[in-house]
């Protein structure tokens, strides 16, 4: 029965608001410095994919399930190698960052959450002051991503790896279920699995 409310709650995801608010929570000097480093590194991205061929079929995959939300194919495709960059930098699986960016977003980049939350992965503002630079736009595709990844990965450590709780944090919802629960379907929904694209159209450039 829980699972089935799981999923009836996803299905209704992107009319709902699933974004939280992130609590600000004093942190150490040095937590904080590494933080504001993580998210000031501006080395131009570079391939975040083992190889060529991984490339074409991950984002041909993830491509072909997008669609139907952003029918625009170049930003598409342009999101997801974000995302599977910023992820991968973190040290977050990126089908974990797609699911979480569908329950907290429905990947839409100008969302804005009653908590004031704001862009696909629900960026409280505060944390621009907290470890960020004032001109950071959290509306703006990459800058969202960094944050929202580096928080994560944050919580996670803040966590030891417990994702239920890091994922509680993140949404500012810590010992609810709900919404780790939402993410996990979620998640599920972008396994990705070599198989699956065999058949997907190939994306230009990978």
């Amino acid at each position: 029965m829980r699972r089935l409310s799981a999923v009836l709650l996803l299905c209704l995801a992107p009319t709902l608001s699933w974004a939280g608010a992130q609590q600000y929570e004093p942190m150490s000097a040095s937590v904080r410095a590494a933080l504001s480093g993580a998210i000031a590194d501006k080395r131009p991205p570079t391939s975040s994919f083992k190889d060529y061929s991984e490339a074409v079929s991950w984002l041909s995959t993830m491509s072909a399930r997008l669609e139907k939300r952003i029918p625009n194919r170049e930003y598409r495709l342009e999101l997801l190698r974000a995302i599977h960059y910023e992820a991968t930098r973190a040290g977050l699986d990126p089908e974990l960052v797609l699911g979480l960016i569908q329950v907290e977003s429905g990947f839409r980049k100008y969302a804005v959450s009653s908590a004031g939350a704001r862009g696909y992965m629900q960026v409280m503002p505060f944390w621009v002051q907290v470890i960020g630079q004032p001109s950071d736009n959290l509306f703006h595709m990459r800058t969202n991503l960094r944050y929202g990844c580096t928080i994560l990965r944050h919580y996670l450590d803040i966590e030891k790896g417990d994702l239920y709780r890091a994922l509680g944090r993140y949404n500012g919802s810590l010992g609810r279920p709900e919404y780790p629960n939402l993410v996990r379907s979620a998640w599920n929904q972008w396994r990705y699995e070599r198989q699956l694209a065999m058949n997907a159209p190939t994306p230009s450039k990978p």
